[in-house]
């Protein structure tokens, strides 16, 4: 007899992991860029250091929010989905059955299976059944926008941690070059964990994150060039 074994899949990280992955990221090219553009326009270390910090304020209250706005639109949408499919079940359940069997025998169960199949299902938990399996909601993959909020605003402070010890720590003369260089690590590293929690190659997630990353500081470089402030 075949025993049971446990199973690990990773589609239930998929929420937090998602906003987890964009806020870390988004903390670590934004700051990185926001200081390199300050210092390289010759503002002093004072205020590249202020900028960094108001800039992980700023940006962590906007990450939360946004990922809070977006994923309650997603909550929004699946209650008025459940919402109407309530009512269909109350209105005419023949037809939803029908549906319902129909959903199963196109997956390749036979009609009668199916229709027996659908009729277990709607005894035991008729609106599950069909916002499961007509929705596509379930409950490993709902929206949860608190949780989101959090992760991408916790995310997004940690991700921006190392530009800003950079610019704190390195010489005047040389808090460009280290806080490129140390955000450069930063990105590689935190590409490849992504990846490697998502299951993917950490690198290629390192070196896709390690591009864009480093576009982004040169493009505030250059604009920062711009601005001669010598402050």
């Amino acid at each position: 007899m075949r025993r049971w074994h446990a199973e690990h899949h990773r589609s239930a990280r998929a929420g937090w992991l998602r906003a987890a992955v964009l806020g870390a990221n988004d903390g670590v090219v934004s700051i990185a860029g926001l200081v390199v553009g300050v210092a390289a326009s010759g503002a002093s270390h004072a205020t590249v250091f202020a900028s960094g910090i108001a800039g992980l304020v700023a940006g962590a209250m906007s990450m939360a929010a946004g990922e809070y706005v977006s994923v309650q639109s997603q909550v929004d949408t699946e209650r008025s989905d459940l919402a109407t499919e309530r009512r269909e079940l109350a209105e005419d359940p023949d037809s939803e059955l029908a549906e319902l069997t129909n959903i199963y025998v196109r997956r390749g169960l036979q009609p009668v299976l199916a229709r027996e199949v659908a009729e277990q299902l709607t005894a035991h938990d008729a609106l599950a059944s069909h916002a499961r399996d007509e929705l596509g909601i379930t409950e490993t993959l709902r929206a949860r926008p608190v949780q989101a909020a959090l992760a991408s605003a916790a995310a997004f402070s940690v991700g921006a941690l190392p530009p800003i010890v950079a610019v704190l720590l390195a010489p005047v003369a040389r808090v460009q070059v280290i806080t490129i260089a140390t955000t450069l690590v930063a990105l590689s590293l935190s590409g490849a964990v992504a990846a490697r929690i998502g299951g993917a190659s950490p690198w290629r997630g390192g070196a896709r994150v390690l591009f864009w990353g480093a576009l982004a500081m040169l493009a505030a470089s250059l604009v920062g060039r711009l601005f001669d402030v010598q402050a």
